[in-house]
């Protein structure tokens, strides 16, 4: 991708980059009403204060070091020799946006998006750890995310890192490719899910005494299914303009990639609907709402090269893999993720990352890109796959490894009698619902 990275934009394209960009904090504000409608509601007041908390810790944490160690597309890092060639590894760039012109350039650009993707990374992990995360320690989290983990695998992909590079030292396709985040955003934040949802542990009487899991349904399906729609309205945003910055395509294919998204999140969607209507008898709101969600993280890597047919392919497989995923998380490895977040965002999005080496046309550095000559190349399959595994190989043990060691010195689950009354009254004071409900846990004794 770094081959491919917008060197400059007209004026036209800057303006439709910036409007891109300010439609992003819609996927923000989604994702928190999904994870808070999945949780408890003794505990939503919690959910929404730990999203505003995180957006504004990763949003800081970023600025002040997240975006110099992501660095800036095109512009040097720092490098190693290995095996004859020059790999790029880390970011240079200025810290505390010192010297950086805010004025809509390429590197201001940059800066923003990465400010929202970033903070959306951090709001996948807490439907994970819903009615048990403390406050404190999803926030300190969110320092080792936004500060570290989040920039180093962005500056592998979108800053010229070696990821970008293995096109051209190599010869494998393009290099990886991520359009819009699969793996930068998605995956890595989904798992993190996965560590912090190991750490804690399930909920209290989630599972009984056989190892048989209880059902906790979420508190408001109205909010979990409003989140979804003001979700894709995001996510035309941050795939549109991370294409646009991280691709070099022509602000002009974002009518493509807003439908490729569309299609496929509603192919995803209605692929989770049909799946539950046949398992259970009636299509489950929580479970369309994962798929819908899992088509959006499944289009963000290839959405500006596939076609809309091949999107909903995409959509298709990743609506159900989302569905049967969840259950197998749960009943098969005893992982209590309130949200789907894992499933919906790590998985969906290592498959959207694979469905780029499968579907996309790419076009070739090497090709006269004016002329829209593309290729398919026969290894560009490969080099998404090395890609994948360095998120699961690298990324995952890095997210883990640094929890586990906060988990050691500052513990992440609220104590019993915190998440039995509730995290609203526990941590905050106050109940979201004071006048209008009555909980009763008779479903989870």
């Amino acid at each position: 991708m770094m081959l491919r990275a917008a060197s400059s934009l007209s004026e036209s394209g800057t303006a439709l980059c910036i409007v891109l960009i300010f439609l992003i904090p819609f996927a923000g504000v989604g994702l928190a009403l999904i994870n808070t409608g999945l949780g408890r509601a003794r505990s939503a007041a919690h959910l929404m204060m730990s999203s505003l908390c995180v957006i504004s810790i990763a949003a800081l944490v970023y600025f002040v070091c997240g975006f110099a160690w992501a660095g800036i597309p095109g512009e040097s890092g720092h490098t190693i020799s290995a095996a004859g060639k020059i790999w790029d590894w880390l970011g240079a760039g200025p810290l505390c946006f010192r010297h950086l012109k805010l004025d809509g350039s390429l590197a201001s650009l940059t800066a923003l998006y990465g400010i929202f993707a970033v903070a959306i990374a951090s709001l996948i992990p807490l439907g994970s750890g819903a009615d048990r995360w403390r406050l404190g320690a999803c926030c300190i989290s969110t320092v080792l995310l936004a500060g570290w983990t989040y920039p180093l695998f962005a500056h592998w992909v979108w800053g010229g890192g070696w990821l970008a590079q293995l096109g051209r030292n190599f010869g494998l396709g393009e290099g990886f490719v991520d359009c819009g985040g699969s793996g930068v955003i998605q995956s890595l934040g989904g798992l993190t899910a996965l560590s912090i949802a190991w750490i804690l542990g399930p909920r209290r009487a989630k599972y009984t005494h056989d190892g048989m899991p209880t059902a906790i349904p979420g508190h408001n399906s109205v909010y979990v299914l409003f989140g979804c729609m003001l979700a894709f309205i995001g996510w035309c945003g941050l795939n549109s303009a991370g294409a646009i910055l991280f691709a070099g395509v022509w602000p002009g294919e974002s009518l493509l990639i807003a439908v490729n998204t569309l299609l496929c999140a509603a192919t995803a969607g209605l692929t989770a609907a049909a799946i539950t209507n046949v398992r259970f008898g009636k299509p489950d709101a929580s479970l369309t709402a994962n798929g819908w969600i899992g088509g959006l993280a499944a289009s963000s890597a290839g959405c500006a090269f596939v076609l809309p047919v091949e999107a909903a392919a995409i959509g298709l497989i990743a609506g159900a893999l989302v569905t049967l995923s969840v259950e197998w998380l749960e009943l098969r490895m005893k992982v209590d993720d309130p949200s789907g977040s894992i499933s919906a965002h790590a998985k969906a999005g290592a498959w959207g990352l694979l469905a780029v080496g499968i579907f996309a046309r790419i076009p070739s550095a090497a090709a006269d890109a004016a002329n829209g000559n593309t290729a398919t190349h026969s290894y560009q399959w490969l080099a998404q796959l090395v890609g994948i595994a360095t998120l699961v190989g690298f990324v995952f043990p890095l997210t883990y490894g640094l929890n586990w060691l906060l988990n050691l010195v500052y513990s992440h689950r609220a104590r019993a009698e915190g998440e039995q009354q509730g995290l609203d009254l526990f941590e905050l004071g106050a109940q979201a619902y004071p006048e209008f409900l009555k909980h009763n846990d008779e479903f989870t004794e």
